[in-house]
């Protein structure tokens, strides 16, 4: 069995170890191992309802998991052992944790009654308690990088979705995470307004952030992924290179799922 100090020493960001995760008597996730390197994108695909969502959200312990282990960084997320037992860390601890893993929904989650730069400097000055001062000239800085320099002082109402989306990534940035998660961060997007969303993910990735994606955009996951993980009814049904899982699927589920989606 992986331990703490094992995982530590390796070069995972993610380590996953036989996680496993009920919503009463529905298991939705079974026994989930995998691990992500740092610097990797791994993209996961799979029909709704998978348990792709739910995994992401078990990463930085908006779920409690059931069974199992999580490590971000060799850091055991949500539990501390005390000898052969896990015991819950203290909300607090949790907070402190989920600063090193930033998070972007499908749902952009923006405060209604705060500007573009207002959102993004939120966490930075409330939770880490960073200065105004130094807050400002770095969301400045991230609202440039997603290409929403001249949307800065813009109330989400007046911000179409991708732009939106774009000031979910800068916010979640903002708090130099190590990791980033997606949970279909497009799928809510008119058509016309995925590419700007997806443009500055490629960007993300090619800055080396280590990044789990939850998506649909099979493009994405075969120019951008390092790796695809097929998931259904809570499995990992298949793994790999993009290009090979897409190309040239061996599990007759991803198969299926593969020749109504490409």
């Amino acid at each position: 069995m992986t331990s703490p100090s094992t995982v530590a020493d390796g070069g995972a960001m993610v380590v996953a170890q036989k996680v496993s995760k009920r919503f009463g008597s529905v298991e939705v996730l079974r026994g989930i191992d995998l691990e992500v390197n740092k610097g990797e994108v791994m993209c996961i695909i799979g029909p709704s309802g998978s348990g792709k969502s739910t995994f992401l959200r078990c990463i930085n312990h908006l779920e409690r998991i059931n069974a199992g282990r999580l490590w971000v960084d060799g850091v055991l997320i949500g539990y501390e052992q005390r000898g052969d037992r896990l015991h819950e860390m203290k909300p607090k601890h949790i907070a402190r944790q989920r600063r090193d893993i930033g998070m972007v929904f499908q749902r952009f989650n923006l405060f209604p009654h705060k500007t573009a730069i207002d959102n993004v400097i939120e966490a930075p000055t409330v939770v880490n308690g960073l200065s105004k001062k130094k807050a400002l000239a770095r969301a400045e800085e991230l609202l440039v990088r997603v290409g929403l320099e001249d949307r800065m002082r813009m109330y989400p109402s007046q911000l179409s979705g991708g732009q939106q989306q774009r000031v979910a990534i800068a916010r979640a940035l903002a708090m130099d995470p190590k990791l980033m998660l997606f949970d279909e961060p497009t799928s809510a997007l008119d058509p016309e307004l995925v590419g700007d969303v997806l443009d500055v993910m490629k960007e993300l990735a090619q800055s080396g952030m280590t990044m789990i994606v939850v998506t649909h955009e099979m493009g994405f996951a075969r120019e951008v992924g390092d790796s695809l993980v097929f998931m259904d009814a809570g499995y990992i049904v298949e793994s790999g290179a993009p290009k090979d899982v897409l190309a040239n699927p061996q599990h007759e589920r991803t198969q299926a799922f593969l020749s109504k989606v490409l």
